[in-house]
């Protein structure tokens, strides 16, 4: 067994490159970022305002804990989202459709800040910033109130009205609605009492509320599909399905996706397509993405709890559980190879507490040893966007430079090694495993993190672009 002061030696020096890793990105040429962008609105909610909600509600330890669906129906839907996922410290996305919900978060829960939301605008926004020449973000929806969230670079572009590709901040589509959603985020150790129970978040993490009849209805703009089908770009990051539902058009509208996904990939056969997973709550567009979606792309990111969400579509309770129970790296691993063989999607990444783990095909045209940089560059930026709460000019991306890796990563480490019988697994993280590349990474743990908004997206595109 190598030391794992050893092993932590080895994962710092690694690290050291990681500007360097960075720099890179410089040279890619095009990334398009489809298809949801909206605007944020940050909630920092405290144990204790939550406690004085739930009284307020007059609502039950047994009302708080009666979730049959994950949607929001009635504002005391809201609390019992915000309520799980404080328990769980977990991360979860349920949906409201009625109006009325809107208007009643936007005087209730209010706004500690506007940012930039949705995978495809923080991520534009986030690769903006590397240098990268040109990236183009799909929106269905930029009256000024959505462009003021894009960072003021002229890489980082979009269409007006006309058509026209010009930089995303300074677009006005004034005849638009710009999509707001809430995010309440709460912090690790702090409790919410029930009933004279006292309960404890075992994580900092966020619960988010959303209403966005543009997403529901996946709404596309065409000069973005006919631009990029014109001009194929070297990467794609894909997301905005988890608002769809099979009652409201959910199926019809992923599955007309699906030939835009295919133009791309017949125009630029070496164009590389991520599709981010994101908290879906409806089964049987869950169930559409795997059968439909993951098998055309070439990438998909997940964390634990989408991980478990693809589990149950595919019908396995019994991992399902055991994941949910104890979210351990072997437990993971084991879903994740799971998913891999079931959706045959040439690579899939996992990023957890403390851990990054991907798998890939042998051939994927990203080396497993370039597959690590770009996750230890997209730990080193999560870390950083922790610990700062911002991403917006370059040195915000290394902030987090130089700090130890966490012991719980070089744990899940050598339990994957062991499972794939490499005992030297942790002071590398590649390996292989019935046919496919593994690669992990230990990363970075902020205690008290400013923020978590976008956090996986951060880690994906990352991972996958900073990979050169």
């Amino acid at each position: 067994m190598i030391h794992p002061d050893s092993i932590k030696k080895f994962w710092y020096r690694k690290y050291a490159d990681a500007p360097a890793t960075l720099a890179k990105m410089k040279n890619v040429g095009s990334l398009a970022a489809a298809f949801n962008a909206n605007v944020d609105s940050v909630v920092k909610m405290s144990g204790r305002t939550l406690t004085q909600m739930i009284a307020r509600f007059g609502l039950s330890l047994c009302d708080l804990q009666n979730i049959s669906v994950k949607s929001i129906r009635t504002p005391e839907d809201i609390l019992r989202g915000i309520f799980r996922c404080f328990c769980l410290g977990i991360a979860e996305e349920w949906i409201a459709e009625d109006v009325e919900i809107y208007r009643w978060m936007k005087q209730n829960l209010g706004t500690d800040k506007l940012q930039m939301g949705a995978q495809a605008g923080i991520i534009a926004n986030t690769m903006a910033i590397t240098g990268i020449r040109q990236v183009i973000t799909h929106v269905s929806a930029l009256p000024a109130l959505q462009a003021d969230q894009f960072l003021k670079r002229d890489n980082l572009l979009s269409f007006d009205e006309q058509g026209q590709l010009k930089p995303a901040h300074t677009i006005n589509r004034p005849n638009e609605e710009a999509s707001v959603h809430w995010i309440v985020e709460f912090s690790k150790n702090d409790t919410v009492t029930v009933e004279g129970q006292t309960f404890t978040c075992p994580k900092s993490n966020r619960f988010i509320a959303t209403y966005d009849p543009m997403l529901f209805n996946l709404v596309i703009d065409p000069h973005f599909t006919a631009y990029t089908g014109k001009n194929p770009a070297d990467y794609v990051i894909l997301s905005g399905y988890q608002a769809l539902t099979k009652q409201n058009r959910g199926l019809s509208l992923l599955k007309k996706t699906i030939p835009i996904i295919r133009q791309w990939k017949q125009n630029r056969p070496k164009t590389i397509i991520h599709l981010e997973i994101a908290s879906t709550q409806d089964l049987s567009v869950r169930r559409a993405l795997i059968r439909h979606i993951m098998p055309i792309v070439d990438s998909v990111g997940i964390n634990e709890r989408e991980t478990v969400d693809l589990l149950e579509a595919m019908k396995d309770a019994r991992l399902a559980s055991d994941c949910t129970k104890n979210p351990s790296a072997k437990n993971l691993f084991r879903a994740l190879a799971k998913i891999k063989q079931k959706t045959a999607c040439p690579r899939i990444q996992l990023h957890m507490y403390g851990l990054y783990i991907t798998l890939q095909n042998r051939n994927f045209p990203i080396a497993p040893s370039a597959n690590r940089r770009g996750m230890i560059l997209a730990a080193v930026a999560a870390a950083s966007k922790a610990e700062t709460g911002r991403l917006s000019e370059y040195e915000d991306l290394t902030a987090a430079l130089g700090q130890t890796v966490c012991n719980e990563g070089i744990k899940g480490l050598e339990e994957i090694g062991l499972l794939i019988g490499d005992p030297g697994f942790a002071a590398s993280g590649i390996g292989n495993f019935e046919g496919f590349s593994v690669i992990a990474v230990p990363t970075i743990i902020v205690e008290q993190p400013k923020t978590l908004v976008g956090m996986g997206d951060t880690i994906s595109a990352f991972s996958l672009i900073g990979a050169r």
